[in-house]
């Protein structure tokens, strides 16, 4: 058989295996491959860095989102997360859908694994499941007063008896909302929270939705966004990158430079704190190997056609 006639009759099964192979190796063995940091990652980080340490300022993440999307959203949230709880920033977070107040749970609770310290409704405050009915008198409330438009948090408590409320009244204390969904990116928060009391929102989105934001970054209107696994990676990097620099090196020597390089070496890092970078690496295989399946699919498929011209015209 010929070389053009195996590509069109390959078993694909034997593709499906070598896709598997792809896809479990990275994730076995990361490959370490260097992400590069894009503006409306960094603009996101650096304007959410601008409060640390601040008890009269916190910013608010919508979980906007569900079990589905949770391959590319997940770590965002367990990004942005470590790096307000590492730098003492104020959380809030609410979910208008049943499955992303299970996600916050769970996002919250790995987090806080790495800083007993932060106390729940001291340092972050988890408003819950509210209806998505309620969404627009929420977010208007909120401009005004938002422990009366929200009223409890996920336990039932009120929050106006909650000590993280003590500074923070309405979205003059809010630095930016943050909505991390699979759906529409932000609209609703730029329409309402942003046209009627200007305060900065931003998005986190699955890959297939990063174009749609681009408009809203050019004119200002999302102060930042993160875009699919590859967003994710990126401020994964700068959250571990601020960690790192702010080791404790008085039981090294200076100048052991093969030491701190190694603190810097990715596969040193634990896999909790480095998920999107290892998923980024699986998906970089596999786009790389469906492209060259493509490629060689449809050099199989000419040179087969351009064999049955040569025939007919013979």
């Amino acid at each position: 058989m010929k070389f053009s006639e195996s590509i069109q009759k390959l078993d694909r099964r034997y593709i499906y295996i070598v896709v598997a192979l792809a896809v479990i190796i990275p994730l076995i063995f990361p490959l370490g491959l260097k992400t590069y940091l894009t503006t409306p990652v960094e603009d996101l980080y650096k304007h959410i860095d601008e409060i640390a340490g601040r008890d009269d300022m916190a910013i608010l993440i919508d979980f906007a989102q569900s079990p589905s999307t949770m391959p590319e959203l997940y770590p965002m949230d367990i990004a942005i997360l470590r790096h307000c709880f590492q730098r003492r920033i104020k959380v809030f977070t609410i979910a208008y859908f049943p499955q992303g107040a299970a996600i916050v749970e769970m996002a919250l609770a790995e987090v806080k694994e790495d800083f007993p310290e932060i106390k729940q409704d001291v340092d972050y405050c988890n408003f819950g499941y509210k209806s998505g009915y309620m969404f627009l008198p929420i977010v208007l409330g909120m401009g005004d007063d938002i422990a009366k438009a929200v009223e409890t948090n996920s336990e039932g408590n009120m929050l106006e008896n909650l000590p993280i409320m003590e500074k923070i009244k309405n979205y003059d204390n809010i630095q930016v909302i943050i909505e991390i969904t699979g759906s529409t990116p932000g609209i609703s928060y730029i329409t309402y929270a942003r046209g009627r009391f200007g305060v900065d929102v931003a998005v986190g989105v699955t890959a297939v939705s990063a174009a749609d934001v681009y408009p809203y970054l050019q004119t200002g209107q999302l102060i930042g966004s993160l875009g699919g696994l590859k967003g994710a990676a990126e401020y994964e990097e700068l959250v571990q990158t601020f960690a790192m620099q702010n080791l404790d090196y008085s039981k090294k020597n200076a100048s052991d430079v093969d030491w701190r390089e190694k603190q810097y070496s990715l596969s040193s890092v634990p896999y909790k704190y480095k998920k999107a970078r290892v998923g980024m690496d699986t998906q970089a295989v596999v786009h790389v190997l469906i492209i060259l399946f493509i490629v060689i699919g449809n050099i199989g498929y000419f040179i087969e056609k351009r064999t049955e011209k040569h025939k007919y015209v013979k």
